[in-house]
């Protein structure tokens, strides 16, 4: 597609270095990695990534999902995952946009757009969706406000509805409906995964999530797991790890200080469970870590 080697073209031209830089438009960001990379291990947010060259593999509990530039992904929810680069190479490296999305937006989106759905349907809150030239189109001309800054103020905002108009308007991409809706499943079971985003130290008590959820605890877990592909306590131990492993690389802390931060009472439990996580334990982790920085 012309679209999508024009953005492509457009990404290589603000950014030059690997890596995930910023940008003068709120809540854009570009990814560019020269070569394969290692499993990346973080938290998506709400968010639209469109990948313009290479591949991208995102591994969300025991699923695997698969993305190019015939595709895109949306995040619904907050979820733990594992992002690996498959495709990309000094002469064509991997390029690609991260948008964040506002829930608050799409709600006004939906309402303006009288789109229906029903507020008892939930779905997993990351999906793989093919892309079309109408939301190419309005990406790129967000993107393009990068050439004209003083713009970005006035027009950014506009092309951001349309943006998620457009990802709307796919019949097979409900995801972000169901979390929109205020009351619905989907949306309390979002506010119960903000809670254990903040609090995943702390001890998790089902039945505890489930009121917060207004919702059974049988309910709660099956829609819990219908949404993030894991059950609450795999998420916390997720999320857990994650920030652990965190720590001991940039704070350098003992494995079992950060054991007992992240909420592990014991560091022989939590050595064990690193290791089938990471493929090592914390220390021998940190050595190969260090040795590469």
């Amino acid at each position: 597609m012309e679209r999508i080697k024009e953005l492509a073209e457009l990404i290589e031209r603000n950014v030059t270095v690997d890596g995930t830089s910023e940008t003068c438009i709120p809540g854009l960001r570009f990814v560019r990695a020269s070569h394969v990379s290692e499993p990346v291990y973080s938290v998506y947010e709400p968010s639209l990534c469109i990948v313009a060259q290479g591949t991208k593999l995102v591994m969300l509990g025991e699923e695997t999902y698969q993305y190019d530039s015939a595709s895109y992904l949306t995040a619904s929810v907050h979820l733990p995952i594992t992002g690996q680069v498959v495709v990309a190479s000094p002469e064509e490296p991997y390029l690609c946009i991260n948008l964040q999305l506002d829930m608050n937006q799409i709600f006004e989106v939906i309402q303006s757009s009288n789109q229906g759905i029903s507020s008892d349907s939930t779905g997993r809150g990351l999906e793989i969706t093919l892309i079309n030239e109408s939301l190419l189109e309005a990406v790129l001309r967000l993107i393009r406000l990068l050439e004209t800054p003083q713009d970005i103020p006035v027009l950014a905002a506009s092309i951001k509805r349309e943006i998620i108009y457009r990802i709307l308007q796919n019949d097979e991409n409900n995801s972000l409906k169901h979390f929109a809706l205020v009351g619905s499943q989907a949306q309390r079971i979002a506010k119960v995964i903000g809670v254990l985003n903040r609090e995943f130290a702390q001890p998790l008590k089902v039945d505890d999530l489930a009121k917060e959820a207004r919702m059974s605890a049988s309910s709660f877990y099956q829609h819990f797991k219908e949404i993030t592909g894991m059950s609450p306590i795999q998420y916390q131990k997720q999320l857990r790890l994650q920030e652990a492993r965190r720590m001991l690389l940039t704070e350098r802390l003992e494995a079992a200080e950060a054991a007992f931060q992240v909420g592990y009472e014991s560091p022989s439990h939590f050595s064990r469970e690193y290791s089938r996580k990471f493929g090592l334990p914390p220390m021998k982790d940190m050595q190969r870590l260090w040795e590469r920085f």
